[in-house]
């Protein structure tokens, strides 16, 4: 099966991945021991925290193994082609989580380790971070659908996956974006198709317009890995799509922010937003543990 998209999931299966982490998080003793004799093989290309610790602890928790594992230290540093790495590794473990550069690289996993690939990060989506970004607003809110959500700045791997998992989810979604870092126009489109008349999908320039009745309020950084080389133009690009008290006082009044973290404070988020009581933005990281499982279970019992 595996789990390199949210294109990979219809609305019935965000559900119920969701309900399976509801339960996780009520009752984590009950689901000790599921993948008991699993190993799941974790492969970074980029550095991480929030997905290395919660996957290695959501394995060791549900029973199973974890390894990590540096590209740098493997012979894919030396040259080893991703499908030779990937038969190797698909005949020693049952399952691989990747943090990868290229998105091209989860492909070509999954096309020949023969056990599930799981999306830590890639170029083009973040789907994990979405899963448990809907798991928090559906907690915080008790619904997803009809909820508006508004994503404020570069629309990059992680706003491609907010896309879709908005319109799976009953939600609309708006995306605040200057012309030149919006998000791939494949999901924009894609998202518009599946919302229907369900939801609605929309791009802007101006994140006062975006973020005007919105439920919740979504950042991230101005300069992801692997763009650093263009951060005076991205911080000139993007120097009014910050989240600050003057923005937020656009959403509606039980409106809560959210970010993916790790955030650069002064850049896209101010303090006072990211620190309020308007902030879930710690809730929303702790839940990356309990959607793990939920993920786990679902691709590696």
């Amino acid at each position: 099966m595996g789990l390199l998209s949210m294109l990979n999931l219809a609305g019935k299966d965000v559900v119920g991945i969701l309900d399976l982490a509801d339960s996780v998080k009520a009752s984590s003793e009950r689901y000790r021991g599921f993948l008991s004799g699993k190993t799941l093989a974790m492969l970074f290309e980029k550095p991480s925290t929030r997905t290395r610790v919660s996957f290695e602890v959501a394995m060791v928790e549900l029973g199973g193994n974890a390894l990590v594992l540096d590209a740098q230290d493997m012979q894919l540093g030396r040259g080893e082609s991703v499908a030779d790495t990937a038969r190797v590794l698909g005949g020693y473990v049952d399952g691989i989580m990747a943090r990868v550069v290229r998105h091209e690289t989860l492909d070509a996993l999954a096309r020949f380790a023969g056990v599930p690939v799981i999306n830590g990060l890639s170029d083009r989506e973040h789907p994990c971070q979405v899963l448990s970004d809907l798991f928090t607003i559906r907690e915080v809110k008790n619904r997803l659908s009809g909820l508006n959500l508004a994503y404020v700045g570069d629309g990059n791997n992680v706003c491609n996956s907010l896309l879709m998992g908005c319109v799976l989810s009953g939600m609309n979604i708006t995306v605040a974006s200057p012309k030149k870092l919006r998000p791939d126009r494949f999901f924009v489109d894609k998202a518009t198709e599946i919302a229907g008349e369900k939801s609605v999908v929309r791009v802007v320039d101006d994140p006062a317009e975006a973020v005007s009745g919105a439920d919740v309020v979504y950042s991230d950084v101005w300069v992801s890995m692997g763009d650093e080389a263009e951060r005076e133009e991205r911080l000139h690009l993007l120097r009014g799509y910050q989240v600050n008290s003057r923005l937020m006082a656009n959403a509606k009044g039980d409106a809560v922010f959210m970010h993916c973290l790790p955030a650069h404070r002064g850049e896209e988020v101010t303090d006072e937003v990211i620190d309020s009581e308007r902030s879930v933005v710690w809730r929303q990281a702790e839940n990356r543990l309990h959607v793990q499982k939920a993920v786990l279970l679902r691709e590696m019992r």
